[in-house]
């Protein structure tokens, strides 16, 4: 059984910084697409970044720059490092894990796939 386990998420000013971690158990993410995704209640859910398999990675234009993208394949661990936090960053936070896609393909990858249940980031300004 797959399992996404989030931590990491607190309430932090703006212009500081998280880090996100999500252990996974029962799946590799060296083989697949990860990633990060965030959703307000009443908002779309938004892609925040993606890893593929090879290391390349994809962010959302609103975090570019800001927020960087990991993993440890040896802890089988995907991180999401967050610099310079606005408060237009606070959400729920997701890990989420193909299960079959070792490249990050825009609303394909991740259907059907494995998700977290969410970390919180809240920013003050």
């Amino acid at each position: 059984q797959v399992q996404l386990v989030e931590s990491g998420g607190d309430s932090v000013q703006a212009g500081g910084s998280l880090r996100l971690s999500c252990v996974a158990s029962g799946y590799t993410v060296y083989s697949y697409c990860v990633g990060w995704f965030r959703q307000a209640p009443g908002k779309e859910r938004e892609e925040v970044a993606t890893l593929e398999r090879d290391g390349r990675t994809s962010y959302g234009d609103s975090v570019k720059g800001r927020f960087t993208i990991s993993k440890d394949n040896a802890k089988n661990t995907l991180y999401l490092q967050m610099n310079s936090l606005k408060p237009e960053d606070t959400d729920m936070y997701y890990c989420a894990a193909s299960d079959r896609w070792a490249w990050c393909v825009p609303g394909i990858s991740f259907v059907g796939g494995y998700w977290g249940q969410g970390t919180q980031v809240t920013v003050s300004s």
